[in-house]
Formats: C-alpha cells, structure tokens, sequence
C-alpha cells in the first residue's frame, strides 16, 4: 500500500542527497576564502575555482577526511604569506619538524583542472635568509590519503617543500609543474618537489620541475613508488633518504623505480644518502632501481653516501646503521661538473650489497670521468669503469 508519508520522507532524503551531490563554484570574498573552500568540500561532491578567480588562503585547510571529492581548480589558490601566523599555526608533524598548510586525504579525493597553487614563497625566502630556525609551510599535504589523484596543476613559490605525502596509499601525481623561484638574493631553500613519509604505492610521473632542493626524495618507510618521465632543474636528485637520523626509528626505503629522468645543473642525479655517527637511528634501503637518466651538468650523476652530513671521523668509528641492498643504476648518460662522475661511498662490514652498474656513460667537465666506490663489490658491465674500491679496516 502506498504510503504517503513515506513518500514524502523518501522524496525529502533524495532531496538532501542530491544537495549534498551538488557542484559548488567559489568565488574571491576580497578576505580569508578558507572558511568558504573548507564549507563547500563539505557539502559539495564537485568543488570548482573557475579560471578568473584567486582564492586568497589565510588560515589553515583540513581536508584529510573527504570522500569522492573533485576539487576543479581552474583558477588560483594563493596562500597569503603571513609568516607570524602559519609559523605558529600551520599543522604540524614530528618528522623533521614539518609544518603544513592544507591537508587533504579521505578516499577518492581528485585535486585536478589546470590552475595553480601559489605559496607566494618570496617573503619567507628572504625571512628564512635571516633566520634559519623559521619553520616554513608546505603547500600541500596528501594526509592519511587512500586514492588521492593530483593531475594537471602548477606549483608556484612553495616557502618549504611543495609536496608532502603522509601516511597514505594509492596517490598519483601526474603532469604537475614546480616552480620554486627568489626574484632577491635570498635563495628559494629546502623547496623540495615531493617528499613520501609511511607511505606505500605512490606515483609520480610526466611532471616538470625546476626547484632548489631535492626533486623528489623517499624519506622513511616508503614503499613501493614509481617515479617516471620527469624534467628535473636547479635540483639536489631524485634521492633516497636521508635515512638513519633519529636514533629512535627504523628506517625502511623499498621497491622504489626511477625511470626516464632528465636532469639538469643540479646537485645529484641518482641518490641515495644515510646518516652516520654516534647518535643516529637504523633501517634498510632496498630494491632501488634508477634507469634512463639523462643528466647535464650535474655535480654528483651517481652518489651513494653513507656519511650524509656526518663528520668524517665520527663516520669512520660509528659506521652508519642503514644497510642497502639490491640497487640498480641503468643506463646513465650525460655530464658531470666534476672529474668524478659516481661515487659510491658505503660504510664498511658489508653494509652495501649487491649494487648493479649497468650502461654508464658519464663525462666530466674536460671529458674526463673517474668513478669511485669504497667498501663494497660491484656488479654489472659498468664495473670496469670503476677504480678498484677501497676497503676500510
């Protein structure tokens, strides 16, 4: 029997779920737009910043509990650079001290649409110049995230670095553009492109990046990622690590492949960096694969350091505590701006294993090239490149 009170209650809740499944258009307040962004994700399934609008961000965004959210950033989200206020009141995480602007995760979240994130990172370039213990936000935080897809977005002028992946799965980035840049004489510093923290299966392709630090860096307990088809500028490498600096943790960096690399008048090519010393922690870098790197004026093409910012002495007495296992450098062409075009630099008493050299093509600035290695065996039809490695006692 039809019962139209029933109706009634069954028409009403569909009417309430198809406001929910709305798409919400923002719009610039000429204030703080972050309350309005932060109440439409709420009830809208769509969120749209059309191509005409700058959202000006000045207070913190938690996003990390969304569901089958596409933000469609056409336009601008610029993040006002009040340092006073995101220095005591962005999120905050204990590794490393890091500091966030906007967290976003949940499951099935799409962050997409063709516009751009700006940090505005210029004034905190030229604070940070002058005060080093400034802690500075990162643009972007993929928090606690399971299926969260960023895709055709700029980054612009990250104070810190521009992305942090946290405690999440099943994130792609693809066709992003970084571009962290000081117009003064203060350099753009730590403006990292990426950076995975407890994180498993991540990818990040099909980006170009021209940055200060890092282009994309494995911290601990990633697992899992593909890094592929990228255009690295001004960068410190695609490094793993560093690994091994709190005494507390056990670090694990695993499965990780690297592949289709351009990079150009950076720091590192293909990197992997752990600490040494009295006071450090533990952990294990293993199956790492860089391949297809094409590298131009690159300072280090291929680094293996197990002294990562430790003193050369405290490093000889306290080896470092991080094993690498099962790593594959493949087909690495290009220039160095060094004689020496790979340095492999292992802690003694077997803490390098099994580390593949295959198709390297490496010159200095002269034509010239010397590659090194120290406390290890290598493997592969490169081997013979290398001058015979020493071994420390």
């Amino acid at each position: 029997m039809w019962d139209r009170n029933i109706a009634l209650s069954c028409f009403a809740l569909l009417a309430a779920r198809s406001v929910a499944a709305a798409d919400c258009t923002l719009a610039a307040s000429g204030s703080d737009d972050a309350p309005a962004f932060l109440a439409a994700v709420a009830e809208c399934d769509t969120v749209i910043i059309p191509s005409d609008t700058t959202l000006n961000v000045s207070t913190r965004l938690d996003m990390s509990t969304l569901s089958d959210t596409l933000i469609d950033l056409q336009g601008t989200i610029a993040f006002y650079p009040d340092i006073p206020y995101w220095s005591g009141n962005a999120f905050s995480f204990d590794f490393q001290d890091a500091i966030t602007a906007w967290l976003l995760g949940g499951t099935n979240v799409t962050l997409s649409g063709g516009g751009t994130l700006d940090g505005l990172g210029q004034e905190w370039y030229d604070e940070f110049a002058s005060n080093s213990s400034l802690l500075r936000p990162i643009i972007l935080t993929v928090y606690q995230g399971d299926g969260v897809t960023i895709k055709d977005i700029t980054m612009l002028n990250g104070p810190m670095w521009v992305n942090l992946v946290y405690e999440s799965n099943n994130v792609v980035y693809d066709n992003i553009t970084i571009t962290a840049a000081s117009t003064s004489d203060n350099d753009a510093k730590n403006t990292d492109g990426w950076d995975t923290y407890r994180c498993d299966n991540i990818v990040i392709q099909n980006s170009i990046i021209n940055n200060g630090d890092d282009c994309v860096s494995f911290k601990p307990n990633s697992t899992n990622i593909l890094v592929s088809n990228l255009d690295c500028t001004g960068s410190h490498g695609i490094s793993v690590g560093s690994l091994g600096q709190y005494p507390e943790y056990y670090d694990i960096v695993e499965n990780v492949t690297a592949i289709n690399i351009r990079m150009s008048n950076a720091q590192n090519g293909a990197r992997i960096k752990a600490w040494a010393g009295p006071d450090v922690g533990s952990g294990i870098v293993r199956n790492i694969t860089f391949q297809n790197f094409i590298e131009s004026e690159v300072d280090n093409p291929v680094v293996i350091d197990q002294c990562y910012m430790t003193d050369e002495d405290a490093c000889a007495e306290y080896p470092s505590n991080t094993y690498i296992a099962d790593i594959y450098f493949k087909n690495i062409t290009g220039t160095g701006t060094d004689s020496v075009v790979a340095s492999i630099d292992c802690s003694p008493d077997g803490r390098c294993l099994n580390v593949n050299v295959d198709d390297l093509s490496l010159t200095g600035p002269d034509g010239d090239a010397e590659y090194v290695c120290e406390n290890l065996e290598l493997s592969g039809n490169a081997v013979d490149l290398f001058s015979e490695c020493t071994y420390t006692s």
